[in-house]
């Protein structure tokens, strides 16, 4: 079925040239480095999600969810701010976008290890509703 309402425009998160920068300087094994990026910017998802990430390689699922949801939260925050109203299109192809969206997905596989299915089924969803090109990214 076809759906005749017209989709949101979508939603191009502003970069953060100064918390790029500092994320590009941080080494693969720089947990330090990588948390005080986080704490200096705590309203970039990238740096959550890369904590997510991180953590979750480790198998540590409890601490990646609580990096991915604080990912998350700050993005829906960025979202909302840029006219997002909880729906329509959040482009993968656009930079500043994956930070949230590596968040989203790394809150759902979180999720899942801790056995809590309706959350990582709801963080999927959102994650292909938004672009489904994101998930196929961040899954390789």
């Amino acid at each position: 079925m076809q759906n005749l309402l017209p989709q949101p425009p979508p939603v191009l998160l502003p970069a953060d040239e100064a918390a790029d920068a500092a994320l590009a300087t941080v080494p693969p094994e720089g947990a330090a480095e990588l948390k005080a990026v986080a704490a200096r910017f705590p309203t970039y998802s990238a740096a959550w999600a890369s904590l997510a990430e991180r953590a979750l390689a480790a198998g540590d699922p409890v601490t990646a969810y609580a990096f991915a949801r604080t990912g998350y939260h700050r993005g829906l925050d960025q979202l909302r701010r840029n006219g997002w109203k909880g729906h329509g299109p959040v482009p993968w192809a656009h930079e500043p976008n994956r930070g949230f969206l590596r968040s989203v997905n790394a809150l759902a596989r979180a999720a899942d290890a801790i056995g809590e299915a309706e959350e990582a089924a709801r963080c999927a969803q959102l994650l292909r509703d938004s672009d489904p090109v994101a998930g196929d990214a961040v899954t390789g």
